[in-house]
């Protein structure tokens, strides 16, 4: 984990994945998020015009003493991680083990997440150079697989997404997640349910860590 944006996830422990249906929403999905206490946020690019969100956040947040994370969800191919890198992107996030999106990110300096359901994917993702590795759908894997792929593969940086929420986030984290996606849940609502749930999750995730 020596790309310095995996090593902040794995600090921080927590990243809200933003899905919106125009990158304006997304915008102001990402804002209350922030202001719940959430600092790595992932714009994906199932958001209509997914780069310009990531622009304008990364514009408006530069100002900021730290900060936040800025990254890029369900990134495709390599045009996608190559106009998300220009925009402010310094992680990208992929559903699958997609080759070419890590190859482009280590060659731009990006941190790289792949997704992956099973250990032979987890290991193929390290193997082309994974920084950190999405496990996805996390819901149906559950956390006994985790454990599972954690006991043969303990170099890997697991980072469960779906369906997580601030009452299982701490379970995960326990069963040896270097951090948490949180999708949905976090942003289905209006901007204070929004940021309610961000400082839910926040605690929860602080709370893990105090355990």
């Amino acid at each position: 984990m020596s790309h310095p944006a995996a090593a902040l996830i794995a600090q921080r422990r927590l990243l809200a994945v933003i899905r919106a249906s125009s990158a304006a929403a997304a915008v102001e999905t990402a804002r209350s998020a922030l202001a719940g206490g959430v600092t790595v946020l992932e714009v994906a690019y199932t958001t209509p015009d997914a780069a310009a969100a990531i622009r304008q956040l990364a514009a408006e947040t530069a100002v900021l003493v730290e900060p936040p994370l800025l990254g890029a969800g369900t990134v495709l191919d390599e045009r996608q991680a190559a106009e998300a890198v220009a925009a402010g992107a310094r992680f990208l996030v992929s559903p699958a083990v997609v080759p070419a999106v890590i190859a482009c990110a280590r060659r731009l300096g990006a941190a790289a997440l792949p997704g992956a359901a099973t250990v032979t994917e987890v290991l193929a993702a390290l193997e082309a150079g994974a920084d950190l590795v999405k496990l996805f759908p996390a819901e149906v894997l559950g956390l006994k697989f985790l454990k599972a792929v954690r006991t043969v593969l303990p170099e890997a940086g697991l980072i469960p997404t779906g369906g997580i929420t601030a009452a299982n986030a701490g379970e995960w984290l326990e069963a040896g997640a270097v951090a948490v996606g949180v999708g949905g849940w976090l942003t289905d609502g209006d901007p204070a349910q929004v940021r309610g749930r961000a400082a839910e999750l926040v605690r929860a995730v602080a709370a893990a860590a105090r355990a």
